[in-house]
């Protein structure tokens, strides 16, 4: 069967699509945007500026859209070779489609192969359906069997289904009405004139589930594919949840079919959401850590909790504000938390209750936080936690209130949007919890804003063991960072770390912490032998040369500096192999292995300083003849400390 379309039924298919579009049906792929907030993108890929990108990211600048030159961002950042910002799109969502024409174009673009060859690895489903492992989830709950965590069993025609108040109450406007007002409801009747396919297809769209090319019914279902299409239409009426039927009507053109879900499975993450704020977050409950135990909550509440997280704060981080405490927090009846002693006024004066730990406790619901492998085998074993009781347990998490409510945040949205400041507290959280796709996304996090600009040695001005120049909201400690990203196995943090390092490297060469780094990172390889490398000076090594645009493993460096040897003012080999920088005729050479500082030297005839003449210099202050030399001049002593540094260490790599 020939699949190829003749011109003149691509015309047609062209011509409907456009009438689809401009009728407001069908959503342009790539719009044009002339926005202020997207030319900041497309300007930030462009120069491959990652912290810039992430940012406007999280504004919600649309990655797929096209400016006045017809360029997407993902286009931009594959012509000019910017890898870790064409990873940061993909992973954002970006669309790159084969046999599209941006598609295509994409990648007949792309810089080189490293890059085409990550454009090709996101296929359609990966690139275009972010929240599709959100929505996966959400359809899960109607048939998991363990652990149970239904709330509410609906019969039809003889058919159970065993579904979840909080999601019936989050998409339907009809149970959210029905549930508020006897929200005890455990059971409830469909009439008998409602087919029991119609109401299993109502509920997978309310699941964000697929709606099935076949709706049922014929001989031995007692029912007709007319009567559950009846059906459909009284139910989505019904449950006020009218886009149904208009996707049943719509399910035969395949980019309308696909557009609407894409659209119903954001509407139905923006509705959670909703839920989730005006509901956990808004009862959360802040209350004097040594009373957390002692908190009531009966399981039968308006929110549909059945089970509170517990997290602590740090003891080093000043309480909330006293507006914030459990009497502020549970003044509604459908809480049902007598605090006791904690919501009578106190007695101590209030220096000491300044210093009071507090606690904040989450109530949440357990089908959420299957997502999480640590609660999944949790609430599927026989510990305490699984059983229940008639007030909610209490589960402590070993992280701090703000890390918590965002993982949660996570989980009942597939949000990921925080501070730099919590990226490693997250992380941490997330490897504990098991929740791989947060960890990675606050890999990400930590690897873009904490990016900065990735300034080179000449932007940064070293002065003794302080590192100048650098933009104090791009200060982050990279010791944790990298420690963070061995112990949790995230290597995109430990390659983010070695290269922040590597173009920074003059700040942190004499830190002590930066030996004790490489001596953690030798002591990485059991049975380490003499002759082993270290995983982070290599790595730091090739960002360097990455860094001054050197690759002496590949070129020799006479071959580079010109078969006729050393010209005046440029770098070559001095007696017994030291590197120095030969002056013109009548000017002292410079050794490179000297780093002593001559900058009152450097005199002009006319007893103006050079530095001000806009000389170049090495990190030495001495002067070099190009920007050439100087590179070459800067890279050999910074690869000389490291070797220092290793020698006083007595480490062999």
């Amino acid at each position: 069967m020939n699949m190829l379309l003749r011109k003149d039924q691509l015309e047609v298919s062209l011509r409907e699509e456009k009438k689809l579009i401009e009728d407001g049906r069908l959503k342009e792929e790539n719009p044009l945007d002339l926005s202020e907030g997207f030319n900041k993108l497309c300007e930030a890929c462009r120069r491959g500026d990652l912290k810039l990108c992430q940012e406007m990211i999280r504004d919600g600048a649309n990655i797929n859209a096209r400016d006045r030159f017809d360029y997407s961002p993902l286009i931009l950042a594959s012509l000019c070779g910017h890898y870790e910002v064409v990873q940061l799109l993909l992973e954002s969502g970006a669309l790159c489609e084969r046999d599209t024409f941006q598609g295509e174009r994409c990648l007949y673009n792309a810089l080189n192969d490293r890059i085409r060859n990550l454009l090709l690895s996101y296929d359609y489903s990966k690139s275009t359906d972010p929240l599709q492992p959100f929505a996966a989830h959400i359809t899960s709950l109607l048939i998991r069997i363990t652990p149970q965590t239904s709330d509410l069993l609906v019969t039809a025609a003889g058919e159970s289904f065993r579904l979840h108040k909080f999601v019936l109450s989050a998409r339907s406007p009809y149970f959210r009405k029905k549930l508020s007002g006897a929200p005890e409801s455990t059971s409830w009747k469909i009439p008998p004139a409602i087919p029991p396919q119609a109401f299993d297809i109502a509920m997978r769209y309310v699941y964000l589930g697929e709606i099935p090319n076949e709706l049922g019914g014929g001989p031995g279902t007692g029912f007709s594919e007319d009567d559950i299409l009846q059906g459909i239409d009284k139910i989505s009426k019904h449950l006020e949840i009218r886009s149904l039927w208009d996707a049943i009507l719509e399910s035969d053109d395949r980019r309308l079919s696909r557009q609407r879900r894409t659209e119903e499975v954001e509407k139905g993450r923006t509705q959670l959401e909703q839920w989730f704020r005006n509901n956990v977050i808004k009862h959360k409950v802040i209350v004097d850590t040594e009373k957390a135990d002692d908190v009531k909550w009966d399981s039968n509440n308006g929110i549909f909790a059945d089970v509170l997280l517990r997290a602590d704060q740090p003891e080093s981080e000043p309480p909330p504000n006293p507006g914030t405490d459990a009497s502020a927090q549970t003044t509604n009846p459908l809480n049902n938390i007598p605090i006791g002693p904690a919501s009578l006024p106190s007695r101590t004066s209030s220096r000491t209750r300044h210093f009071n730990r507090k606690s904040t406790l989450f109530p949440v619901h357990r089908a959420m936080l299957l997502r999480s492998e640590f609660f999944l085998t949790m609430f599927s074993s026989g510990f305490r936690e699984a059983q229940a009781t008639p007030h909610l347990q209490i589960i402590p998490i070993d992280c701090n209130p703000d890390v918590l409510e965002t993982v949660l945040t996570y989980l009942y949205t597939e949000k990921a949007d925080f501070p730099l400041e919590i990226a490693v507290d997250v992380l941490f959280a997330a490897d504990l919890l098991f929740i791989e796709r947060l960890k990675q996304k606050a890999a990400v996090v930590i690897s873009t804003l904490g990016n900065g600009t990735m300034a080179p040695a000449s932007d940064l001005q070293i002065v003794g063991t302080e590192r100048l120049g650098t933009d104090p909201e791009e200060m982050i400690d990279i010791y944790d960072v990298v420690r963070a990203g061995w112990l949790t196995r995230v290597p995109r943090l430990e390659q983010f770390g070695a290269r922040y390092l590597a173009y920074r490297l003059e700040g942190y060469i004499d830190e002590e912490e930066f030996a004790e780094l490489i001596v953690e990172s030798a002591g990485r390889i059991r049975g380490r032998q003499e002759t082993d490398s270290i995983e982070l000076v290599d790595d730091i090594r090739y960002y360097l040369s990455e860094r001054f645009r050197l690759r002496f493993e590949e070129m020799d460096f006479g071959e580079m500096m010109g078969e006729e040897g050393t010209e005046a003012g440029t770098v070559g080999a001095g007696e017994g192999g030291n590197w120095q920088r030969e002056g013109k005729e009548g000017e002292e050479g410079v050794n490179v292995d000297g780093l002593e500082t001559r900058l009152q030297d450097a005199k002009l005839d006319d007893g103006v300083p050079q530095v001000q003449q806009g000389a170049i210099r090495t990190l030495d202050g001495e002067i070099a003849g190009d920007e050439f030399a100087s590179d070459a001049v800067s890279y050999q002593i910074l690869l000389g400390k490291i070797d220092g540094l290793l020698e006083r260490l007595k480490l062999d790599a």
